[in-house]
């Protein structure tokens, strides 16, 4: 399965090359060198070259930084989810979105494991990372709801979107732990484990119980 994905053809890795990447590309290094307690966002606005109140203007916390331009991001999720021709099965769509969304090129890859190992390996970045974690399983959520025919707060969508999460979750742990791992065959494996739970989603749409 290759990175085309979800019945598309979208770009392989992200948009890169504005100011808010080259913040967070500048403030990783630090985080990296020093440790994310020990930099301050002061510290973070003098290595990349811009005024204290120009940071804020792309980043609303230092928590906010590793993640870069989140909301681009959602938005290739969206784009990728959007995108599914008709004929294509709910659980291949995820699928084929999943790996998509989450393909690098090689040069991407190394800097992509160190923002990873920071997100999930930094505890004061745990709650924040919650929040973001919303707003990716939000984009999960409305795909399944439409195509279920059912409100985004039903209970099969919120449940995909959670455990899609975990699958995402999982796999980075894994890929983490051991550097000889693949992004993608990680990423596949742990969708494989709930793939057989995910088929019936078509037949539980509409039903009062759930």
């Amino acid at each position: 399965m290759g990175s085309g994905g979800a019945g598309a053809e979208p770009r392989v890795g992200r948009r890169r090359s504005t100011t808010q990447d080259r913040i967070a590309e500048v403030a990783l290094d630090l985080f990296a060198a020093r440790g994310f307690d020990e930099v301050s966002v002061d510290d973070v606005a003098a290595a990349a070259g811009i005024a204290r109140r120009s940071l804020f203007r792309y980043y609303a916390s230092k928590n906010a930084i590793p993640w870069g331009d989140f909301d681009a991001y959602l938005d290739r999720m969206r784009d990728l989810l959007d995108a599914v021709a008709p004929g294509v099965s709910v659980v291949d769509a995820l699928r084929d979105a999943l790996l998509a969304f989450n393909t690098f090129g090689e040069r991407e890859l190394e800097r992509h494991r160190e923002r990873m190992r920071l997100i999930l390996q930094t505890d004061a970045l745990q709650a924040y990372s919650m929040t973001m974690y919303a707003g990716w399983r939000a984009v999960v959520a409305t795909f399944v709801a439409r195509r279920l025919g059912v409100a985004d707060t039903h209970l099969a969508p919120q449940t995909v979107a959670w455990t899609l999460l975990g699958v995402s979750l999982s796999a980075y742990e894994h890929w983490l732990a051991d550097e000889s791992a693949s992004l993608a065959q990680s990423l596949e494996s742990a969708f494989d484990l709930v793939s057989d739970g995910l088929q019936g989603l078509e037949t539980s749409a509409g039903r009062t119980d759930l």
